[in-house]
């Protein structure tokens, strides 16, 4: 079975604005820079997948995702990001994929372990993989297989949303709890909760993967 990846991601100088009040405009792009090759380096190491589409209208990041191997859609506009998802799950069922797993770039402690455990869930589809936030409350990570399985809703408590969804398409729901999934980097609490004990995956050797 093989898998693509998708990973949107908003203009690097434009992204983490709640973390304005603890970090400049410059601290932010580079931290979201460091996220993206830190997930797109991971996806590479994850045999089950077989490309990682980026989705952006930053048309640095999508430079920075050729030059890791990925391939790109260039959004125009400001498209909202369910939209753009169904956009490129379209351009991944062309190939006749498996499955097709979203998953955001702000995830700094994700390894290709993670993304392997996750996958694993995916076996027997209809099967929606979800991975949820510390709280429970957004999707941190989502696999559906075959692709294209359910609406995406992205946005305030998807991760109850997705669940719904995945039910009513009458799909195998898999959830998958880990701890290093379940952090994202959006608020300053996230920062701290990172600094407190974690182990961070940021520092990355640039040519790594």
């Amino acid at each position: 079975m093989t898998y693509w990846a998708i990973v949107p991601i908003k203009p690097l100088r434009r992204s983490k604005s709640r973390l304005s009040g603890v970090l400049s405009d410059e601290e932010r792009a580079e931290l979201s820079r460091k996220m993206l090759v830190h997930t797109l380096n991971t996806l590479n190491g994850v045999q089950e997948i077989e490309h990682t589409l980026v989705v952006s209208r930053d048309t640095q990041a999508l430079s920075i995702a050729r030059q890791h191997g990925a391939r790109t859609v260039a959004e125009r506009g400001s498209p909202k990001l369910n939209r753009a998802l169904v956009r490129a799950t379209i351009v991944a069922q062309g190939y006749g994929v498996s499955g097709v797993l979203v998953l955001p770039a702000d995830l700094p402690l994700i390894t290709v372990e993670d993304i392997q455990m996750l996958v694993a869930k995916a076996k027997d589809p209809p099967v929606v993989v979800i991975a949820p936030d510390r709280r429970r409350s957004g999707t941190n990570a989502l696999l559906a297989s075959p692709p294209g399985l359910i609406d995406y809703d992205f946005g305030p408590d998807s991760f109850e949303h997705h669940v719904h969804r995945a039910k009513e398409a009458g799909a195998r729901v898999e959830i998958c709890e880990i701890s290093s999934l379940g952090l994202d980097l959006d608020l300053p609490e996230d920062l701290e909760v990172l600094q407190a004990g974690l182990k961070s995956n940021l520092i990355v050797q640039e040519g790594e993967g």
